[in-house]
């Protein structure tokens, strides 16, 4: 197994930055081997932004509306993130689609958080679709992206009961506080060496993840 290493980790919000807040305390608190080196958000204004100035991190507007077409965007972006030599790109709650020339350019380097069990309910609205479907487990995954929405390779999932009674905004909740185990978890093994992706197979402890982990089993 590879030495733990310090990851330099750029993080894309398009809102409030909830997982991103996990990840600067984490980084602060030497919990996480890794330091967030500056903060993107396709959206002018949000909450996010502020976590990140409060952390002392560089916190950068790229507003996708001042842009022609996506790949004007998306070039625009790659050269901000490069400016920052970061081992891994973090999507957190960035609501942007992306083409396979960005997904391509961070490949093995670029995650995101999905408030669903993939490849259930991908896209907007999990909770409530989970509900509707009468789902009796919901929860969230991390997985390397590519260019199909929400269909990159899976890494890990992190699974929560849904009850009798529960509204979107209970299950949410419910699913957002197992959100903020999965990141850190999920880079952790990243720092460490056990995380890769080869081509669209996940290696994990050296041998191919033919399943995703389920976080209630790591120890």
């Amino acid at each position: 197994m590879s030495a733990i290493r310090k990851l330099r980790l750029v993080v894309l919000i398009s809102g409030r930055g909830s997982n991103l807040q996990t990840l600067l305390d984490q980084s602060a608190s030497g919990e996480l081997s890794a330091e967030v080196v500056a903060v993107i958000s396709n959206q002018p204004g949000v909450y996010g932004l502020e976590r990140a100035r409060q952390a002392g991190v560089p916190a950068l507007e790229l507003d996708h509306k001042r842009f022609a077409d996506r790949p004007g965007f998306e070039a625009a972006l790659i050269e901000l993130i490069d400016r920052y030599q970061p081992d891994l790109v973090i999507l957190a709650g960035f609501m942007r689609l992306l083409t396979a020339g960005f997904t391509d350019h961070y490949q093995g380097r670029l995650l995101n958080i999905h408030p669903s069990l993939l490849p259930k309910f991908r896209g907007l609205h999990t909770h409530e679709r989970a509900i509707a479907a009468g789902e009796t487990e919901h929860g969230a995954t991390i997985h390397f992206v590519t260019a199909e929405l929400d269909g990159g390779p899976l890494i890990v999932q992190a699974r929560v009961p849904v009850l009798p009674g529960d509204d979107p905004e209970v299950l949410a909740a419910r699913v957002l506080a197992q959100e903020h185990r999965l990141y850190p978890q999920a880079i952790r093994w990243f720092a460490e060496g056990r995380l890769r992706l080869d081509g669209e197979q996940v290696w994990f402890n050296g041998a191919p993840l033919r399943q995703p982990q389920r976080l209630e089993d790591v120890v």
